[in-house]
């Protein structure tokens, strides 16, 4: 099975330290992720220093050594309480807003893009949560995939292709006769010993580490009605038990 590597929350103002750290792990692999990129970043969660003033030409740079990228969102800022399609989590910066809404937010990230050069038709949707009007939108302004489903394969629903993360990443990957998944991490102020566990992953020869743009190559298939409604359940599922752990933990 063929694994990507996905990194959101990717802004001028990141925690950078963690971002290099995670570079140098996967440049040793010879692996390129797909990075969420946020147009227009308005979340304090994500400010963790001051903005790196070279930050869109960085991300050209990285593109052309074959990085992929998506445009996360607009401005990461949660507006809703709607889980919509894809309900890991109940809340959103789409989701539950009317569809001319929804469609000038993508239309701004998009020309914030533009502006700095960066092309891409892959949309990768703050807290993983859109519904239909964010996919009508996405078709209008020219995106073509959208990084999120549970799945084993690239599928095609509503007119937009997606492409599948980890249900749960060590189970997901260990797989077998399965396609593709995708990693997820989130790198603001992660710690030394997570970096040492995805390090030992990537050089663990019974899984296969592919570059982001290979996953790009793989054919969709059409998922039907019941495809997605067992989907949308496995979300809800997902989310109950974080919620559970979180409970837990607070405890």
């Amino acid at each position: 099975m063929k694994i990507a590597v996905r990194m959101d929350d990717i802004t001028c103002d990141m925690d950078w330290k963690s971002f290099y750290s995670m570079k140098a792990i996967l440049d040793e692999a010879e692996i390129r992720p797909l990075i969420g990129v946020v147009p227009d970043n308005q979340d304090p969660l994500l400010q963790c220093e001051q903005g790196r003033e070279d930050f869109w030409d960085y991300i050209i740079e990285l593109q052309n050594q074959g990085w992929s990228v998506a445009m996360h969102g607009y401005r990461h800022l949660y507006e809703t309480k709607h889980g919509g399609m894809f309900p890991l989590n109940h809340f959103s910066e789409f989701a539950g807003l009317s569809y001319e809404e929804q469609s000038e937010k993508i239309r701004q990230g998009k020309e914030i893009f533009l502006s700095h050069g960066i092309h891409t038709d892959i949309f990768m949707a703050p807290g993983h949560s859109y519904d239909k009007n964010t996919l009508k939108a996405l078709k209008e302004h020219g995106f073509h995939y959208i990084t999120d489903g549970f799945g084993y394969r690239p599928y095609r629903y509503l007119g937009m292709t997606f492409l599948p993360i980890a249900f749960h990443s060590i189970r997901s990957i260990q797989k077998k006769n399965k396609e593709m998944t995708t990693l997820v991490y989130h790198l603001n102020h992660t710690k030394q010993v997570q970096f040492e566990q995805i390090r030992n992953l990537l050089q663990n020869q019974a899984y296969q580490f592919v570059s982001y743009s290979d996953i790009l190559k793989l054919e969709p298939k059409e998922r039907k009605l019941p495809g997605y409604l067992l989907e949308r359940i496995k979300a809800e599922m997902k989310h109950d038990l974080m919620k559970l752990k979180n409970f837990i933990r607070r405890r």
